[in-house]
């Protein structure tokens, strides 16, 4: 099971299958080959955005990358993530579950001015909340990032 939660196989399979090494990917997204070593072998967990730049380097979803859904890319699929709009959804998932921020930052073991700061675009969303979001609400994590229009 990884550390994290997450499972970075997937990554690691596409980047062989692409005859990439690890320093090739580094300089994809513009970080040491060792930072990127940290990623793969799930030491550390990929921020979302680099994640989001080898998506959009392998041309698949966020979603199948983590396994969230065996669809490797959506229709109408967006490169970039829109912070706002990943606010917004995130206040939405907290209210139509009836929760208050206090109670959805204790369901993610965080605190509750971080998830205000969520909330508010105040504070990059961590992966792995995104994961944990997306896998307690059955939702698409590249829905929750503005990267598609269907909650799929």
């Amino acid at each position: 099971m990884p550390r994290s939660g997450l499972d970075m196989e997937k990554l690691k399979y596409l980047r062989e299958e692409a005859h990439l090494r690890q320093e090739d990917v580094a300089k994809i997204l513009g970080i040491h080959r060792t930072t990127y070593t940290s990623y793969e072998i799930e030491r550390d967990t990929i921020p979302i955005n680099h994640l989001n730049n080898l998506c959009n380097y392998f041309n698949i979803s966020i979603d199948y990358a983590l396994g969230l859904t065996t669809k490797k890319q959506y229709p109408n699929n967006k490169e970039n993530i829109n912070n706002e709009l990943l606010a917004k959804r995130l206040k939405d998932i907290r209210k139509n579950n009836n929760l208050t921020q206090r109670e959805i930052a204790k369901l993610l073991n965080i605190s509750r001015s971080t998830w205000t700061g969520y909330e508010y675009n105040k504070y990059q969303i961590p992966t792995i909340i995104l994961y944990g979001l997306a896998k307690k609400y059955h939702l698409s994590i590249d829905y929750l990032l503005g990267k598609i229009d269907t909650k799929q």
